[in-house]
């Protein structure tokens, strides 16, 4: 929740239903009360971002974490795809792999990424790291206003 005590609404790209699980333990276990929406491929993500076929009705995101490594389209050609559309560039984008080679890093900042975390193997890492983020783009940085 903002400061003010309003709930955002956080977009998860993230095709391992195991790390989809630990991302909603880490929102129950912080008490955080924003609403989280999960995206299993790029593509569904896209679907998501522009309120296309199941996703007609969406909310706009206030926050995206972002897997690189998904089906259909990889989360770089999802966050160029983002990153390059003027109504969804002004979104957040905290990318949230497994990776932690220099070239990922590398390339996710080139096109854009606000931020980039290397998943913790460790449940409670992974936890903290998940607050860390909440705490970051939701309690400490101004996000634009829709």
């Amino acid at each position: 929740m903002t400061p003010t005590g309003k709930p955002i609404d956080v977009l998860l790209v993230e095709d391992d239903p195991g790390d989809e699980l630990m991302t909603r333990e880490a929102f129950e276990d912080n008490k955080i009360g924003n609403s989280l929406h999960v995206a299993r491929d790029g593509e569904e993500a896209l679907d998501f971002l522009y309120r296309r076929g199941a996703h007609a009705d969406a909310p706009k995101p206030d926050l995206i974490l972002l897997d690189l490594n998904l089906p259909k389209y990889d989360g770089r050609q999802v966050l160029e795809q983002i990153k390059s559309d003027p109504d969804l560039a002004p979104i957040p984008v905290v990318v949230l792999t497994t990776s932690s080679a220099e070239e990922d890093i590398l390339r996710s900042y080139r096109l854009h990424a606000n931020a980039y975390v290397t998943k913790p193997v460790d449940l409670d890492q992974f936890i903290k790291a998940v607050k860390q983020i909440d705490e970051f783009f939701v309690q400490v940085v101004r996000l634009p206003t829709r």
